[in-house]
């Protein structure tokens, strides 16, 4: 079994990295890219949110931290527009821990859901700051140096870094499920009042979870505003970004390791080409909304874990009926 695992993992990494030069169409590496920023984004979200139980909704303020990151410290460094720029993508993820520290100190002195409403406030505070600030250009966004690229090309160099951030952050979140610190916020997430008796240090654990979470969110969103050139505050602090993600983890099973990169990889992908195909920014909210009630209805844990359960209850199935059919033999064969 465990090998079958492992197996279908490198099936997925090779699949994904031969894509960008086997599919060259530059719309189609384009919501590439798009899917793999994603598919990072609500991995790490799924870190904390799906382990621990606390549903943030202002991860959206790191992806804009990370953004503004990338644009300001290009535009003041006169940085040459070009792959050095990447080197600007770590540091889009440290700023973004950095301010989840005292943000997480913050909200996480609250439970559950008044620290989803806490959450919500923090990011329109965010939001709003980032429009009437002076130096993050307002409105008016800020530009970064222009990239000169090939059509042909520009997209696989983004490609295959933000595919290096999906293979870290799951290989991170694999780490952290597996060891004591996952296993303290699984615990938070069934009984934090007993995972507080037992002498899990609750608060400790959970803004350690927090910040780590902040980091590849940070580092997208710094890849994202490299990849469009210019960035505004509305679109990179984007309420819809939050709820996305979290539609993403819920549909593929959250607090699932698998859950959140397939819900990530069917709906940012869908919503791409929906757009592309039919130039209408908003049909795929209408999408998302019908998928979610039918999850919410008739797989309420995710598609990952309704399949799981599925197969484990066919496989016990077919143990009884081995075991029922031995019975009968031996029952037969005795005088």
């Amino acid at each position: 079994m465990l090998q079958r695992k492992n197996l279908l993992w490198l099936l997925a990494l090779l699949v994904f990295g031969v894509y960008p030069l086997v599919v060259t169409n530059p719309t189609y590496t384009t919501i590439a890219v798009f899917t793999l920023i994603f598919m990072a984004c609500t991995t790490s979200w799924n870190m904390f949110s799906g382990y621990s139980g606390y549903i943030a909704l202002g991860s959206g303020v790191f992806y804009g931290v990370g953004a503004y990151t990338m644009a300001l410290c290009s535009q003041h460094w006169h940085m040459a527009a070009g792959a050095a720029m990447f080197w600007l993508v770590p540091l889009g993820g440290l700023l973004a821990t950095l301010i989840a520290v005292p943000v997480g100190w913050v909200v996480l002195r609250v439970r559950r859901h008044t620290f989803v409403v806490i959450t919500i406030a923090v990011f329109f505070v965010a939001q709003l700051t980032a429009i009437n600030v002076g130096f993050t250009g307002g409105t008016a966004g800020l530009s970064l140096p222009f990239i000169t690229w090939g059509a042909s090309y520009y997209n696989v160099p983004f490609y295959y870094v933000a595919l290096a951030i999906v293979i870290f952050v799951t290989a991170l979140s694999a780490l952290v499920r597996r060891s004591r610190f996952g296993l303290q916020l699984l615990a938070i997430r069934d009984d934090e009042d007993r995972a507080l008796g037992l002498g899990v240090k609750v608060s400790a654990v959970k803004l350690t979870g927090f910040t780590m979470s902040a980091f590849a969110i940070g580092m997208c969103g710094a890849l994202y505003a490299m990849f469009i050139g210019q960035i505004y505050p509305q679109f990179v602090f984007d309420p819809l970004f939050d709820i996305s993600i979290a539609l993403m983890a819920f549909l593929g099973g959250l607090g699932t390791l698998v859950g959140p990169l397939l819900g990530a990889l069917v709906l940012e992908s869908l919503q791409q080409y929906l757009t592309v195909t039919y130039s209408n920014g908003s049909l795929y909210l209408i999408l998302f909304g019908s998928l979610f009630l039918v999850v919410i209805l008739f797989m309420p844990q995710g598609v990952v874990v309704a399949l799981r359960d599925r197969i484990t209850k066919k496989a016990e199935r077919e143990r009884e009926a081995v075991a029922s059919n031995e019975t009968t033999l031996m029952g037969s064969a005795s005088p």
